[in-house]
């Protein structure tokens, strides 16, 4: 268990999830505390709940994933909160040990256990700020990769890279929505510690809700160029058993078996029945391409194009 005694009259204190079942936290004795460390013991999903104790004050409880993987649902972390103006109860929450002096002395700074509760809503989006560059960098490769290598792995990345971003966003609704709660019951006053947090939950809700829209737009793009390669493949098949069609009616005619056909006594019939082949073939392309109906269908693919 941590206990940190603030500079302006409040305290934090930091236990961890196996501490929770033999340690009683130094809570007031009232139903709201009691229902949050019942609570705490075994919730494992986010939720936010205020609370009036009978003096009038409110409190906030709760408890909050501010971890997840990627791949495995799963694997996450969650911390669970117990807020009022003087006192901040933390359950599971790990800070960085590398960091422990530097957020000692940012905390130091802290008005009250509000502030404490909303710099260390800043850290967690500060981490995933961190997350959000690294997604950027994919994005990056991604969208040249659109172009360079149209292909359904191209595809299967786009749609892992979406995930990705809607678990990230997942993670950060239920952060705005503590900060809101916060701001409801008017704890947090007009601190700049409160500022500087939503400015950062702002900025984080911008980026993503930015490289939502790129996403999108990347999978339309690529909706669009693989319907039009099919419709593409479509119309080629159709144009190229159109084109032979010559041959496999002749080439079924004179193949069969019956007893009477005159051709087959014609000195020159072999020759005729290629030339035949060959025009009615080659009139037939002749149509189809004064027509336009062929297009580029025959024509190979652009390295590097979308569609030609």
């Amino acid at each position: 268990m941590e206990t940190y005694f603030g500079k302006h009259n409040w305290k934090w204190v930091g236990l961890h999830q196996m501490e929770l079942e033999n340690i009683n936290p130094p809570l007031p004795q009232d139903p709201a505390s009691d229902a949050w460390l019942k609570h705490a013991r075994k919730n494992q999903t986010n939720y936010v709940k205020i609370s009036s104790l009978e003096n009038g004050e409110k409190v906030l409880n709760g408890s909050l994933i501010f971890q997840q993987s990627f791949r495995d649902e799963w694997d996450f972390k969650i911390f669970h909160f117990y807020l009022k103006k003087d006192l901040l109860v933390t359950v599971g929450l790990e800070l960085p040990g590398d960091e422990q002096e530097e957020i000692q002395q940012q905390l130091g700074s802290a008005e009250n256990a509000v502030d404490g509760c909303l710099f260390f809503l800043g850290e967690i989006v500060n981490g995933l700020l961190v997350e959000i560059d690294k997604f950027e960098v994919a994005l990056k490769t991604l969208i040249w990769g659109v172009r360079k290598r149209n292909e359904t792995k191209i595809l299967e990345l786009l749609y892992a890279r979406r995930h990705e971003l809607l678990v990230a966003k997942n993670l950060l609704i239920p952060i705005k929505e503590l900060r809101m709660a916060i701001e409801e019951i008017n704890l947090h006053g007009s601190s700049e510690v409160y500022a500087s947090t939503c400015r950062r939950i702002e900025r984080a809700m911008a980026l993503l809700g930015e490289y939502e829209h790129e996403l999108d737009a990347m999978i339309n793009l690529e909706e669009v160029i693989s319907s039009h390669r099919g419709n593409e493949i479509m119309k080629t098949l159709t144009v190229m058993t159109t084109i032979f069609t010559p041959v496999m009616a002749f080439g079924a005619l004179w193949g069969m078996n019956f007893k009477h056909m005159p051709e087959l006594e014609w000195r020159f019939g072999y020759i005729l029945s290629l030339v035949l082949i060959v025009v009615s073939t080659a009139l037939l392309y002749g149509y189809l391409k004064m027509k336009g109906w062929t297009g580029d269908l025959l024509k190979g693919k652009k390295r590097g194009s979308f569609f030609k």
